[in-house]
């Protein structure tokens, strides 16, 4: 009887350090993502202002590729979609704003103005590296908070 009474305790002590662990694993990521977030949000970023480059008149369609953290408003008419706020684990890069209206124009041609793709040719080519970076970092803070005793 002894024996079982052991088993169950320590059966016990090990639920609950791993339950302990399900908890920092569900909380680690957010945190330890953000970095990685943000780097590849840069990246984009200089990329697509790089490319851009060959389009540049003012340089302010440049100006106005704009990385938005998590829980900020993208900037008015940016494009893709506008104004919108970024969720706690999210990284939005756009173009344009207020004053430049015509990312898309730029982008995708007009009748009259033949195309000068900037910024989904920079997402292509970085797509893959970019979400490697963060998967790692993701795997990184779930294997670092499940390794972690309180």
């Amino acid at each position: 009887m002894k024996r079982g009474s052991a088993m169950a305790n320590k059966s016990g002590n090990g639920l609950a350090e791993t339950l302990a662990a399900f908890d920092r694993i569900r909380r680690a990521p957010r945190e330890a993502v953000l970095p990685a977030l943000l780097k590849s949000g840069e990246e984009l970023a200089h990329h697509q202002k790089a490319l851009a480059e060959t389009s540049r008149d003012t340089g302010a369609l440049i100006d106005s590729i704009h990385v938005t953290m998590p829980g900020q408003s993208t900037p008015a008419y940016s494009q893709p979609g506008g104004a919108r706020l970024a969720g706690e684990t999210e990284v939005i890069v756009t173009a344009g704003n207020a004053d430049v209206r015509y990312a898309h124009l730029v982008e995708y041609g007009t009748n009259d103005t033949e195309a000068q793709p900037f910024f989904w040719p920079a997402l292509r080519l970085l797509r893959k590296r970019l979400q490697n970076r963060i998967n790692r970092a993701a795997k990184k803070a779930v294997k670092d908070a499940w390794n972690e005793h309180d």
